[in-house]
Protein backbone atom coordinates (compact mmCIF):
# COMPACT_ATOMS: atom_id res chain seq x y z
CA UNK A 1 0.00 0.00 0.00
CA UNK A 2 1.47 3.58 -1.09
CA UNK A 3 1.13 6.36 1.64
CA UNK A 4 1.77 10.05 1.36
CA UNK A 5 1.25 12.51 4.12
CA UNK A 6 -0.88 15.49 3.54
CA UNK A 7 0.79 18.54 6.40
CA UNK A 8 -1.97 21.06 6.52
CA UNK A 9 -0.81 24.90 7.68
CA UNK A 10 -3.19 27.85 6.59
CA UNK A 11 -5.26 25.77 4.19
CA UNK A 12 -7.54 23.88 6.51
CA UNK A 13 -10.45 22.53 4.23
CA UNK A 14 -11.38 19.61 1.77
CA UNK A 15 -12.66 21.64 -0.96
CA UNK A 16 -10.54 22.41 -3.58
CA UNK A 17 -7.31 21.40 -1.77
CA UNK A 18 -4.36 20.56 -4.24
CA UNK A 19 -1.97 19.00 -1.98
CA UNK A 20 -5.02 16.86 -0.95
CA UNK A 21 -5.85 15.87 -4.43
CA UNK A 22 -2.40 15.39 -5.33
CA UNK A 23 -1.80 13.10 -2.23
CA UNK A 24 -5.57 10.91 -2.78
CA UNK A 25 -4.73 10.91 -6.92
CA UNK A 26 -1.10 9.04 -6.48
CA UNK A 27 -1.70 6.87 -3.00
CA UNK A 28 -3.58 4.26 -1.74
CA UNK A 29 -3.64 6.31 1.89
CA UNK A 30 -3.37 9.50 3.06
CA UNK A 31 -2.18 10.73 6.47
CA UNK A 32 -3.80 14.13 6.78
CA UNK A 33 -1.84 15.60 9.39
CA UNK A 34 -1.74 18.99 11.31
CA UNK A 35 1.09 19.55 13.71
CA UNK A 36 1.25 21.96 16.39
CA UNK A 37 4.91 24.06 16.12
CA UNK A 38 6.75 24.69 17.94
CA UNK A 39 8.42 27.28 16.23
CA UNK A 40 4.97 29.23 16.06
CA UNK A 41 4.74 29.35 19.70
CA UNK A 42 8.36 30.52 20.83
CA UNK A 43 7.60 33.27 17.96
CA UNK A 44 5.01 34.70 19.96
CA UNK A 45 2.61 34.24 17.22
CA UNK A 46 -0.04 31.80 19.34
CA UNK A 47 -2.55 34.42 20.13
CA UNK A 48 -5.85 33.32 21.77
CA UNK A 49 -7.86 34.43 19.43
CA UNK A 50 -6.28 32.90 16.77
CA UNK A 51 -5.80 29.86 18.71
CA UNK A 52 -9.63 29.85 19.44
CA UNK A 53 -10.28 29.87 15.78
CA UNK A 54 -7.61 27.25 14.78
CA UNK A 55 -9.44 24.86 17.12
CA UNK A 56 -12.74 25.59 15.97
CA UNK A 57 -10.41 24.88 12.66
CA UNK A 58 -9.16 21.82 13.46
CA UNK A 59 -12.66 20.35 14.76
CA UNK A 60 -14.44 20.90 11.68
CA UNK A 61 -11.84 19.46 9.55
CA UNK A 62 -11.33 16.53 11.66
CA UNK A 63 -15.61 15.92 11.53
CA UNK A 64 -15.21 16.64 7.81
CA UNK A 65 -12.63 13.85 7.56
CA UNK A 66 -14.54 11.22 9.49
CA UNK A 67 -17.47 11.55 7.62
CA UNK A 68 -15.02 10.70 4.75
CA UNK A 69 -13.55 7.45 6.17
CA UNK A 70 -10.12 9.46 7.71
CA UNK A 71 -9.37 11.20 10.57
CA UNK A 72 -7.17 14.16 11.29
CA UNK A 73 -3.77 13.06 12.91
CA UNK A 74 -2.29 16.29 15.55
CA UNK A 75 1.17 16.29 16.91
CA UNK A 76 2.86 18.75 18.51
CA UNK A 77 6.98 20.01 18.40
CA UNK A 78 9.48 20.39 15.63
CA UNK A 79 7.55 20.69 12.70
CA UNK A 80 10.26 19.21 10.23
CA UNK A 81 11.06 16.10 12.77
CA UNK A 82 7.07 15.37 13.29
CA UNK A 83 6.36 15.27 9.59
CA UNK A 84 9.78 12.65 9.41
CA UNK A 85 8.63 10.68 12.49
CA UNK A 86 4.85 10.33 10.70
CA UNK A 87 6.64 9.16 7.72
CA UNK A 88 8.54 6.98 8.99
CA UNK A 89 5.85 5.37 10.64
CA UNK A 90 3.48 4.87 7.84
CA UNK A 91 6.28 4.54 5.38
CA UNK A 92 4.81 7.25 3.54
CA UNK A 93 7.27 7.98 0.04
CA UNK A 94 5.62 11.53 -0.53
CA UNK A 95 4.55 14.60 1.66
CA UNK A 96 2.05 17.39 0.08
CA UNK A 97 2.43 21.07 1.49
CA UNK A 98 1.12 24.56 0.65
CA UNK A 99 3.51 27.01 -0.72
CA UNK A 100 4.32 29.55 1.62
CA UNK A 101 5.62 33.09 1.31
CA UNK A 102 7.02 34.40 4.57
CA UNK A 103 10.65 33.83 5.79
CA UNK A 104 9.47 31.15 7.96
CA UNK A 105 7.78 29.04 5.60
CA UNK A 106 10.43 29.16 3.42
CA UNK A 107 12.72 27.74 6.29
CA UNK A 108 10.23 25.58 6.92
CA UNK A 109 10.06 24.00 3.55
CA UNK A 110 13.81 23.21 3.31
CA UNK A 111 14.02 21.81 6.28
CA UNK A 112 11.73 19.60 5.58
CA UNK A 113 12.55 18.12 2.31
CA UNK A 114 15.94 18.02 3.97
CA UNK A 115 14.90 16.14 6.87
CA UNK A 116 12.34 13.75 4.48
CA UNK A 117 15.47 13.41 1.74
CA UNK A 118 17.40 12.23 4.01
CA UNK A 119 14.95 8.72 4.10
CA UNK A 120 14.58 8.50 0.66
CA UNK A 121 11.16 10.92 0.64
CA UNK A 122 9.76 13.57 -1.85
CA UNK A 123 8.56 16.74 -0.63
CA UNK A 124 5.64 18.57 -3.05
CA UNK A 125 5.21 22.01 -2.63
CA UNK A 126 2.19 23.45 -4.30
CA UNK A 127 1.53 26.94 -5.26
CA UNK A 128 -2.07 29.23 -5.09
CA UNK A 129 -3.49 27.32 -2.29
CA UNK A 130 -3.43 30.02 -0.03
CA UNK A 131 -3.31 32.16 -2.44
CA UNK A 132 -5.64 32.76 -5.85
CA UNK A 133 -2.79 33.39 -7.81
CA UNK A 134 1.20 31.89 -6.42
CA UNK A 135 3.12 35.05 -5.59
CA UNK A 136 5.18 34.77 -9.00
CA UNK A 137 2.54 34.15 -11.80
CA UNK A 138 2.63 37.45 -12.78
CA UNK A 139 6.19 39.91 -12.64
CA UNK A 140 7.21 42.78 -14.34
CA UNK A 141 10.01 43.36 -16.54
CA UNK A 142 12.43 44.28 -14.51
CA UNK A 143 11.64 43.26 -11.40
CA UNK A 144 11.23 40.26 -9.54
CA UNK A 145 7.63 41.93 -7.82
CA UNK A 146 5.53 44.75 -8.31
CA UNK A 147 6.11 47.15 -6.03
CA UNK A 148 2.52 48.84 -7.24
CA UNK A 149 -0.85 47.55 -6.96
CA UNK A 150 -2.40 48.87 -10.02
CA UNK A 151 -0.14 47.46 -12.31
CA UNK A 152 -0.65 44.24 -10.88
CA UNK A 153 -4.21 44.12 -10.25
CA UNK A 154 -4.18 45.11 -14.16
CA UNK A 155 -2.04 41.93 -14.56
CA UNK A 156 -3.88 39.83 -12.10
CA UNK A 157 -7.37 40.36 -13.32
CA UNK A 158 -6.16 38.55 -16.81
CA UNK A 159 -4.71 35.66 -15.64
CA UNK A 160 -6.63 32.14 -15.91
CA UNK A 161 -7.28 30.20 -12.41
CA UNK A 162 -7.67 26.62 -11.97
CA UNK A 163 -10.85 24.97 -11.63
CA UNK A 164 -12.38 24.36 -8.23
CA UNK A 165 -11.98 20.85 -6.95
CA UNK A 166 -14.57 19.27 -5.39
CA UNK A 167 -13.87 18.11 -1.55
CA UNK A 168 -12.77 14.08 -2.15
CA UNK A 169 -15.51 11.52 -1.13
CA UNK A 170 -13.26 9.05 0.96
CA UNK A 171 -10.03 9.62 2.38
CA UNK A 172 -8.63 6.33 3.60
CA UNK A 173 -5.80 6.92 6.75
CA UNK A 174 -3.78 4.16 7.07
CA UNK A 175 -4.55 1.64 10.52
CA UNK A 176 -2.81 2.67 13.85
CA UNK A 177 -1.55 6.47 13.27
CA UNK A 178 -0.73 7.77 16.51
CA UNK A 179 -2.92 11.33 16.94
CA UNK A 180 -3.23 13.88 19.76
CA UNK A 181 -6.34 14.95 20.77
CA UNK A 182 -7.88 17.66 18.57
CA UNK A 183 -7.68 20.96 20.07
CA UNK A 184 -10.69 22.49 21.58
CA UNK A 185 -11.62 26.21 21.84
CA UNK A 186 -12.43 25.51 25.30
CA UNK A 187 -8.99 25.18 26.26
CA UNK A 188 -7.83 28.55 24.94
CA UNK A 189 -7.93 32.03 27.51
CA UNK A 190 -7.93 34.95 27.18
CA UNK A 191 -10.06 34.55 23.77
CA UNK A 192 -12.20 38.00 23.01
CA UNK A 193 -15.92 37.72 24.36
CA UNK A 194 -17.27 38.49 20.50
CA UNK A 195 -14.55 36.21 18.39
CA UNK A 196 -16.51 34.39 15.37
CA UNK A 197 -16.64 30.78 14.76
CA UNK A 198 -14.01 28.73 12.74
CA UNK A 199 -14.17 25.95 10.22
CA UNK A 200 -14.65 25.06 6.79
CA UNK A 201 -18.18 24.80 7.11
CA UNK A 202 -18.71 27.92 8.79
CA UNK A 203 -16.55 29.39 5.87
CA UNK A 204 -18.80 27.79 3.21
CA UNK A 205 -22.15 29.27 5.06
CA UNK A 206 -21.06 32.55 5.66
CA UNK A 207 -19.97 32.49 1.68
CA UNK A 208 -23.02 31.32 0.39
CA UNK A 209 -25.11 33.84 2.05
CA UNK A 210 -22.05 36.68 1.25
CA UNK A 211 -22.78 35.70 -2.44
CA UNK A 212 -26.87 35.70 -2.00
CA UNK A 213 -27.07 39.31 -0.34
CA UNK A 214 -23.88 40.83 0.43
CA UNK A 215 -21.53 41.20 -2.12
CA UNK A 216 -24.29 43.47 -4.98
CA UNK A 217 -23.52 46.44 -2.78
CA UNK A 218 -19.82 46.05 -1.46
CA UNK A 219 -18.81 48.99 -4.19
CA UNK A 220 -21.18 51.41 -2.66
CA UNK A 221 -21.31 50.23 0.51
CA UNK A 222 -17.71 48.85 1.93
CA UNK A 223 -16.76 51.63 3.85
CA UNK A 224 -19.86 51.85 5.60
CA UNK A 225 -18.92 51.71 9.26
CA UNK A 226 -22.10 51.32 11.15
CA UNK A 227 -23.34 49.19 8.01
CA UNK A 228 -20.75 46.90 8.45
CA UNK A 229 -21.34 45.64 4.69
CA UNK A 230 -17.79 43.76 4.58
CA UNK A 231 -17.88 39.75 4.01
CA UNK A 232 -15.93 38.99 7.19
CA UNK A 233 -14.04 36.59 5.17
CA UNK A 234 -10.66 37.02 6.42
CA UNK A 235 -10.22 35.12 9.05
CA UNK A 236 -11.53 32.29 6.53
CA UNK A 237 -8.94 33.13 3.88
CA UNK A 238 -5.95 33.63 6.77
CA UNK A 239 -6.63 30.21 8.12
CA UNK A 240 -7.69 29.02 4.59
CA UNK A 241 -11.08 27.05 5.43
CA UNK A 242 -12.00 28.86 2.38
CA UNK A 243 -10.04 28.64 -1.39
CA UNK A 244 -9.51 31.64 -2.59
CA UNK A 245 -9.37 30.52 -6.17
CA UNK A 246 -12.84 29.16 -5.56
CA UNK A 247 -13.99 32.64 -3.95
CA UNK A 248 -12.49 34.54 -6.85
CA UNK A 249 -14.09 32.24 -9.39
CA UNK A 250 -17.91 32.48 -7.67
CA UNK A 251 -17.54 36.31 -7.09
CA UNK A 252 -17.08 36.62 -10.26
CA UNK A 253 -20.20 34.42 -11.65
CA UNK A 254 -21.85 36.66 -9.41
CA UNK A 255 -20.92 39.57 -11.21
CA UNK A 256 -21.57 43.32 -11.36
CA UNK A 257 -19.87 46.22 -9.79
CA UNK A 258 -19.94 45.09 -6.38
CA UNK A 259 -18.24 41.49 -7.45
CA UNK A 260 -15.48 43.46 -9.37
CA UNK A 261 -14.67 45.61 -6.19
CA UNK A 262 -14.74 42.91 -3.54
CA UNK A 263 -12.22 40.24 -6.41
CA UNK A 264 -10.04 43.62 -6.43
CA UNK A 265 -9.84 43.12 -2.69
CA UNK A 266 -8.64 39.61 -2.88
CA UNK A 267 -6.06 40.78 -5.64
CA UNK A 268 -4.84 43.59 -3.14
CA UNK A 269 -3.85 40.55 -0.56
CA UNK A 270 -2.53 38.59 -3.10
CA UNK A 271 -0.81 41.68 -3.77
CA UNK A 272 0.92 41.62 -0.72
CA UNK A 273 2.18 37.86 -0.81
CA UNK A 274 3.67 38.34 -3.51
CA UNK A 275 5.61 41.25 -1.75
CA UNK A 276 6.75 39.39 0.69
CA UNK A 277 7.60 36.55 -1.16
CA UNK A 278 9.73 38.86 -2.84
CA UNK A 279 11.30 40.72 0.30
CA UNK A 280 10.74 38.63 3.24
CA UNK A 281 12.22 41.46 5.55
CA UNK A 282 9.27 43.86 5.10
CA UNK A 283 7.81 41.76 7.86
CA UNK A 284 9.71 43.48 10.38
CA UNK A 285 12.15 46.41 8.05
CA UNK A 286 10.73 49.52 6.15
CA UNK A 287 10.16 48.12 2.57
CA UNK A 288 10.91 51.98 1.37
CA UNK A 289 12.28 53.85 4.41
CA UNK A 290 11.82 57.18 4.93
CA UNK A 291 14.30 57.59 7.91
CA UNK A 292 11.96 58.32 10.16
CA UNK A 293 12.45 58.49 14.03
CA UNK A 294 9.53 57.42 15.29
CA UNK A 295 8.75 58.62 18.55
CA UNK A 296 10.39 56.04 21.63
CA UNK A 297 7.60 53.77 23.12
CA UNK A 298 9.15 55.20 26.17
CA UNK A 299 8.59 58.61 24.94
CA UNK A 300 4.99 58.04 23.09
CA UNK A 301 3.66 55.41 26.60
CA UNK A 302 0.97 56.83 27.62
CA UNK A 303 -0.40 57.55 23.52
CA UNK A 304 0.15 54.38 23.04
CA UNK A 305 -1.73 52.84 25.86
CA UNK A 306 -4.67 54.76 25.35
CA UNK A 307 -4.69 54.44 21.71
CA UNK A 308 -4.50 50.54 22.67
CA UNK A 309 -7.48 50.78 25.06
CA UNK A 310 -9.64 53.29 22.88
CA UNK A 311 -9.13 56.18 25.02
CA UNK A 312 -7.90 58.84 22.54
CA UNK A 313 -10.16 61.09 22.89
CA UNK A 314 -11.31 60.42 19.09
CA UNK A 315 -14.44 58.64 19.51
CA UNK A 316 -14.65 57.22 16.26
CA UNK A 317 -10.34 55.93 16.50
CA UNK A 318 -12.12 54.27 20.48
CA UNK A 319 -14.54 52.84 18.24
CA UNK A 320 -12.59 51.02 15.74
CA UNK A 321 -10.19 49.57 18.54
CA UNK A 322 -12.35 48.66 21.34
CA UNK A 323 -14.64 46.63 18.21
CA UNK A 324 -10.77 44.99 17.62
CA UNK A 325 -10.74 44.03 21.54
CA UNK A 326 -14.53 42.94 21.50
CA UNK A 327 -14.46 40.90 18.46
CA UNK A 328 -10.84 40.14 17.41
CA UNK A 329 -11.46 41.79 14.06
CA UNK A 330 -12.33 45.24 13.14
CA UNK A 331 -13.52 46.58 9.90
CA UNK A 332 -11.41 47.61 6.94
CA UNK A 333 -11.80 51.35 6.85
CA UNK A 334 -11.33 51.55 11.05
CA UNK A 335 -7.80 49.35 10.23
CA UNK A 336 -7.06 52.68 8.19
CA UNK A 337 -8.56 55.73 10.42
CA UNK A 338 -6.42 53.96 13.79
CA UNK A 339 -3.41 52.95 11.94
CA UNK A 340 -2.94 56.24 10.53
CA UNK A 341 -3.38 57.87 13.83
CA UNK A 342 -0.67 56.05 15.48
CA UNK A 343 1.73 56.18 12.76
CA UNK A 344 1.24 59.99 11.29
CA UNK A 345 -0.89 61.50 14.30
CA UNK A 346 1.18 60.14 16.87
CA UNK A 347 4.57 59.51 15.31
CA UNK A 348 4.35 56.00 16.16
CA UNK A 349 6.08 53.32 15.25
CA UNK A 350 4.24 51.39 12.82
CA UNK A 351 5.75 48.42 14.32
CA UNK A 352 4.01 48.95 17.51
CA UNK A 353 0.52 48.90 16.40
CA UNK A 354 1.42 45.83 13.51
CA UNK A 355 2.52 43.87 17.12
CA UNK A 356 -0.91 44.94 18.76
CA UNK A 357 -3.14 44.10 15.73
CA UNK A 358 -1.16 40.52 15.64
CA UNK A 359 -1.93 39.78 19.57
CA UNK A 360 -5.48 40.40 19.11
CA UNK A 361 -6.57 40.10 15.30
CA UNK A 362 -8.06 36.68 14.36
CA UNK A 363 -7.07 37.51 10.46
CA UNK A 364 -3.60 38.52 11.47
CA UNK A 365 -0.87 37.28 9.05
CA UNK A 366 2.57 38.57 8.30
CA UNK A 367 2.02 39.42 5.00
CA UNK A 368 -1.16 41.70 5.19
CA UNK A 369 -0.36 42.81 8.71
CA UNK A 370 2.96 44.21 8.54
CA UNK A 371 2.38 45.11 5.13
CA UNK A 372 -0.92 47.16 4.90
CA UNK A 373 0.99 48.81 8.36
CA UNK A 374 3.76 49.54 6.18
CA UNK A 375 1.28 51.36 3.21
CA UNK A 376 -0.42 53.05 6.11
CA UNK A 377 3.08 54.49 7.74
CA UNK A 378 4.21 55.48 3.92
CA UNK A 379 7.12 53.44 4.28
CA UNK A 380 4.95 50.73 2.24
CA UNK A 381 3.78 50.58 -1.35
CA UNK A 382 1.54 53.57 -1.26
CA UNK A 383 2.00 55.84 -3.75
CA UNK A 384 1.35 59.07 -1.80
CA UNK A 385 3.04 58.09 1.66
CA UNK A 386 2.36 61.32 3.23
CA UNK A 387 -1.61 61.03 3.15
CA UNK A 388 -2.93 61.15 6.49
CA UNK A 389 -6.18 60.41 7.53
CA UNK A 390 -8.17 63.32 9.63
CA UNK A 391 -10.36 61.01 12.13
CA UNK A 392 -13.36 63.56 12.04
CA UNK A 393 -13.51 63.78 8.24
CA UNK A 394 -13.49 60.25 8.09
CA UNK A 395 -15.95 59.75 10.87
CA UNK A 396 -18.00 62.07 9.37
CA UNK A 397 -17.97 60.48 6.03
CA UNK A 398 -18.20 56.91 7.27
CA UNK A 399 -20.45 57.29 10.28
CA UNK A 400 -22.26 60.36 9.73
CA UNK A 401 -24.67 59.60 12.29
CA UNK A 402 -22.46 58.46 15.09
CA UNK A 403 -23.98 55.04 15.22
CA UNK A 404 -20.59 52.83 14.72
CA UNK A 405 -19.34 55.28 17.36
CA UNK A 406 -22.65 54.69 19.86
CA UNK A 407 -22.41 51.21 19.17
CA UNK A 408 -18.57 50.55 20.56
CA UNK A 409 -18.27 53.70 22.62
CA UNK A 410 -21.33 53.03 24.87
CA UNK A 411 -20.38 56.44 27.32
CA UNK A 412 -21.33 58.45 24.42
CA UNK A 413 -24.23 56.72 23.77
CA UNK A 414 -26.18 59.49 24.75
CA UNK A 415 -24.78 62.13 22.03
CA UNK A 416 -27.56 62.39 19.41
CA UNK A 417 -26.12 62.83 15.64
CA UNK A 418 -22.94 63.75 14.47
CA UNK A 419 -22.14 65.47 17.45
CA UNK A 420 -20.92 62.36 19.04
CA UNK A 421 -17.70 62.52 16.77
CA UNK A 422 -16.56 65.86 18.80
CA UNK A 423 -17.82 65.21 22.76
CA UNK A 424 -15.26 67.84 23.74
CA UNK A 425 -17.34 70.59 22.64
CA UNK A 426 -20.46 69.79 24.42
CA UNK A 427 -21.45 72.40 27.21
CA UNK A 428 -21.46 72.66 31.21
CA UNK A 429 -23.83 69.45 32.60
CA UNK A 430 -23.56 67.80 29.60
CA UNK A 431 -20.02 67.57 28.81
CA UNK A 432 -19.57 66.60 32.80
CA UNK A 433 -21.76 63.87 32.20
CA UNK A 434 -19.98 62.05 29.58
CA UNK A 435 -16.67 59.95 31.24
CA UNK A 436 -14.67 60.19 28.29
CA UNK A 437 -11.47 61.95 28.26
CA UNK A 438 -10.62 64.99 25.98
CA UNK A 439 -8.28 64.61 22.73
CA UNK A 440 -4.76 63.41 23.87
CA UNK A 441 -3.30 65.60 20.88
CA UNK A 442 -4.36 68.28 18.54
CA UNK A 443 -4.72 67.49 15.39
CA UNK A 444 -2.67 70.34 13.90
CA UNK A 445 -0.40 69.52 16.25
CA UNK A 446 0.46 66.07 15.41
CA UNK A 447 -0.07 67.11 11.32
CA UNK A 448 2.77 69.70 12.33
CA UNK A 449 4.88 67.48 14.08
CA UNK A 450 4.88 64.42 11.32
CA UNK A 451 5.33 66.79 8.66
CA UNK A 452 8.62 68.26 10.41
CA UNK A 453 9.61 64.56 10.99
CA UNK A 454 8.98 64.11 6.98
CA UNK A 455 10.88 67.48 6.56
CA UNK A 456 7.45 68.65 4.75
CA UNK A 457 7.50 72.02 7.06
Amino acid sequence: MTVSIVLFTSDLRLHDHPPLRAALDGSDAVVPLFVRDDAVADAGFTAPNRMAFLADCLTDLDAGLRDRGGRLIVRSGDVAAEVAKAAAETDADAVHIAAGVSAYAHRREERLRTALEADGRRLHVHDAVVTALAPGAVTPAASDHFAVFTPYHRQWDRQPLRDPAAAPRIVRVPDGVGSEAVPSRAEVSGVSEGLARGGEAEARKRLNAWLRGGIGAYEDRHDDLPGDATSRLSPHLHFGTLSPAELVRRARDAGGPGAEAFVRQVAWRDFHHQVLAARPDASAADYRTKHDRWRTEAEARDDIEAWREGRTGYPVVDAAMRQLRHEGWMHNRGRLLTASFLVKTLYVDWRVGARHFLDLLVDGDVANNQLNWQWMAGTGTDSRPNRVLNPLTQAKRYDPDGAYVRRWVPELAEIAGHAVHEPWKLQGLDRAACDYPDPIVDLSEGLARFKKARGLD
